[in-house]
């Protein structure tokens, strides 16, 4: 039973991270927390900054991953492209919270309008960290 609770959250996650907005589907989201926590934990060294459980505890890992392209672009690549600045976390952060689409292709990025400013900062900012 445990094995079929983690995909249907699995299943609710990518929904989620797709811009579905129901209700059923935030609350997979919330109860498989504690997974994508751990996969991202995973992938990095040291301590867990913010910022980076923000990513974790929120619906990022649908479309997108640390080292590789999934839907969207690998973190380590928006690293690449944006120096870590005030104006370009302001515009990523606005980004994350509204959507965009053309940054990186034709694919457009979902909306998380339930992500406070602050938390976007956050998030953003860790992602810019992990510059190479």
């Amino acid at each position: 039973m445990k094995k079929t609770l983690l995909v249907v959250g699995f299943i609710g996650l990518a929904l989620a991270s797709c811009g579905g907005n129901s209700d059923s589907a935030k609350e997979t989201t919330q109860s498989t927390s504690a997974e994508p926590s751990t996969t991202v934990s995973a992938q990095t060294t040291g301590p867990v900054l913010p910022g980076e459980k923000l990513v974790a505890k929120n619906d990022c890992i649908g479309c997108h991953n640390k080292t590789q392209k999934v839907i969207g672009p690998a973190y380590v690549d928006i690293a690449d492209k944006y120096a870590s600045n005030d104006e370009n976390i302001d515009i990523l952060s606005e980004s994350v919270i509204n959507g965009s689409k053309g940054k990186w292709g034709d694919l457009p990025m979902t909306p998380h309008p339930n992500v406070s400013k602050a938390d976007a900062k956050q998030m953003v900012t860790w992602i810019l960290s992990l510059k190479k």
